[in-house]
């Protein structure tokens, strides 16, 4: 057990420091670790973890806590809570205390938020495209994924509309 805790300490720690944007970021490494690396768990239970995660209240990033849970009970829920919150934490911290100095040159502040933004982005998608592959591969899972992924892109509809609609016509096809 302490080597699953020390695993779930230095994966939730580097990813913690890595999490630019958030940790939507770094969820392919995440589902990768957790499944292919560690075997903690199936493709099927990291979806599983996620979609939970979303739904409860709170970050998103709580996933962290799911799978410490799931490789080692209590302990490691506690143990990968710490590890992706803490350093990010004190990161952030100083970061926002250099970020306030305004030291340098006129405009860097402008040219660093627009060089992140498109890895944040980037990381975003990667994180949809990864869970794409961890999902069932049905034609109607597929479906649902595509059309929740245009809508929501291309519209202003709310997400719980397209959960709602995307779980109707699952549950229709799942009952046929």
């Amino acid at each position: 057990m302490t080597a699953t805790l020390l695993h779930l300490a230095a994966l939730f720690g580097l990813l913690s420091v890595l999490s630019v944007g958030g940790a939507a970021g770094v969820i392919p490494e995440m589902q990768h670790a957790a499944v292919a690396v560690y075997h903690w768990m199936t493709a099927a239970q990291f979806l599983a973890m996620f979609a939970i995660s979303r739904a409860a209240p709170g970050p998103g990033s709580l996933i962290v806590v799911l799978i410490g849970h799931q490789a080692a009970g209590w302990p490691g829920a506690a143990v990968a809570a710490l590890a992706m919150f803490v350093p990010s934490s004190i990161l952030a911290y100083l970061a926002a205390r250099f970020w306030r100095r305004g030291d340098g040159p006129p405009g860097w502040r402008g040219w660093v938020e627009r060089a992140l933004a498109p890895i944040a982005v980037g990381l975003t998608i990667a994180s949809g495209l990864a869970l794409i592959r961890g999902t069932e591969h049905s034609p109607a899972a597929f479906a649902v994924t595509l059309v929740t992924t245009l809508v929501l892109a291309l519209t202003e509809l709310s997400p719980f509309v397209m959960l709602a609609a995307g779980a109707v016509v699952l549950l229709a096809t799942a009952l046929h």
